[in-house]
Formats: structure tokens, C-alpha cells, sequence
């Protein structure tokens, strides 16, 4: 499998591009996958971080692209996450305005059914500098599974409804954005809190399962899958950023 890079049997990091590294994954081996992919929003422009005016390029992953480049580059890599998740497997994939409308329609067109689309309501979200639009303060996260009859997707309702006081979980989470102790080993620019990770594991995988991240990044998904029992594999083009996990990975 791919050009490994760091890891064991329960966390593997795999360096390279996720198109190539998909394909040498075992077809329909995997329980559950969670996605961030590129937004392409690095075209010059400017946003806010930490109070200050900063530029919104993030890297040569992330340049604004046709919308048509956009969807084709979306397709593309759901479906080879279709191959190699099981029959009774989710994705969650999460994205702003920005990208998740194409997302929504990828899955659709390459045989997936959404089941919820979740809201993360940021509570200390950035401010809106230029005051010509509302404070973006949410993000969505798509879940959805293979549009096959038979297949039973994991939802662990029982546990879901004991975390949220014994009432049936709903699709809007709250929390802070990522905590500066979860960057200090490095910082991704578009880091996820552990605790959205953490819930939507536990929703939707049990301990054993193999968890998926095509667009690893500083790997939040790893980290939080081997402290739930799960095991991971991680894909990532950028080595500054297999780095960072794995810093976070032997962290003491």
C-alpha cells in the first residue's frame, strides 16, 4: 500500500498524492472515512486570524480553481472512496460555502445517499473584516453511505442520545475552533477540533474499525481514532504536515 511513511498496523501515514494512494488501497476494507479536502480559496485575498489581517493562501493545494476544475477534482476522489469503503460504511466530509455544494452533489453522482448534513456552529468564530456580509460562523459536515438497500450503516443512537442527556442528538454542534494546545506541535490552516472528530467517530464507527483521512493534514483523525481503539490510515501530499502528526502522535 502506497509509500508509507510512519506507523503500525493501528496508524499508518502514507506519503503521496491521495489519487494514486487510493488505488493501492484494499477495495471495500475500510468502516468509516472523514474528509476535509481543499476549499481552493488561496486566490490573493485577504481574511482574519487571531484579530489580524492575513492573506488567505494557504499552500499550492489550496489555489482557486473553475468551478468546473473544482467538481471534476471532487468526483474524482469520491469515487475512489466509494471502492475502498465497505458496502455498510460512512463518509463524512465536512467544507464551507465554498466547496461543499459541489461535495453534496459529488456524492450523489457517484452513488452515495446523504444521511445528515450537520451544522458546526463555531463559537468564537473569526470577524468579518471587510463588514460587507454576516460573520461566517459555520461549517457543514455531509455523512452519507452507499446508496444500496441492504446496506446497514453503524449509528450508535443509544450512546449519541446519552451524551446529549438522554434526548436524541441533533444535527447542530457547538464548539470553540481548534484550541491552540492541539497546534502545538505545528499549525494546519484548516485544523479541526478534536472534539467534532471525536463525536462523529464515536456516532458512527466501534472500536477495531479502519478509519480513512484521504486529506490527513496535521491528523486530527488519527490522533483522536487511536485514543478511541480505532486504527487509521492517513494520506498526505505535504511532509511539513506528516511531520506535525507525528509529533502529535509520540507526544508524551
Amino acid at each position: 500500500m502506497g509509500t508509507f511513511y510512519y506507523g503500525s498496523d493501528d496508524f499508518k501515514l502514507i506519503h503521496g498524492d491521495s489519487f494514486k494512494e487510493l488505488k493501492k488501497i484494499e477495495p471495500k476494507s475500510v468502516d468509516m472515512i472523514f474528509a476535509d479536502p481543499p476549499y481552493f480559496l488561496s486566490g490573493d485575498g485577504i481574511s482574519c486570524s487571531g484579530g489580524k489581517m492575513v492573506s488567505v493562501n494557504k499552500g499550492d493545494w489550496d489555489k482557486k480553481i473553475s468551478i468546473e476544475e473544482k467538481h471534476k477534482f471532487n468526483r474524482k476522489w469520491i469515487r475512489l472512496c466509494y471502492k475502498v469503503l465497505k458496502d455498510n460504511g460512512t463518509i463524512w466530509i465536512s467544507g464551507t460555502l465554498h466547496n461543499i455544494y459541489s461535495i453534496g452533489m459529488a456524492l450523489e453522482q457517484e452513488g452515495f445517499k446523504i444521511i445528515n448534513n450537520i451544522t458546526w456552529k463555531k463559537l468564537n468564530p473569526p470577524p468579518n473584516i471587510s463588514c460587507r456580509y454576516f460573520v461566517h460562523s459555520t461549517e457543514t459536515i455531509l455523512w452519507a453511505k452507499k446508496d444500496i438497500k441492504y446496506a446497514r450503516h453503524t449509528f450508535n443512537y443509544d450512546l449519541m442520545k446519552t451524551q446529549n442527556g438522554g434526548k436524541q442528538a441533533k444535527d447542530v454542534w457547538e464548539s470553540s475552533l481548534t484550541k491552540p494546545s492541539e497546534k502545538k506541535y505545528g499549525k494546519h490552516p484548516t485544523q479541526k477540533p478534536s472534539v467534532i472528530l471525536e463525536k462523529l467517530i464515536l456516532a458512527s464507527t466501534n472500536e477495531g474499525d479502519l478509519i480513512l483521512d484521504p486529506f490527513n493534514g496535521s491528523g486530527t483523525t488519527g490522533i483522536v481514532a487511536n485514543k478511541l481503539n480505532r486504527k487509521y490510515i492517513g494520506i498526505e501530499l505535504e511532509k511539513k504536515y506528516l511531520d506535525i502528526t507525528i509529533r502529535r502522535k509520540e507526544q508524551k
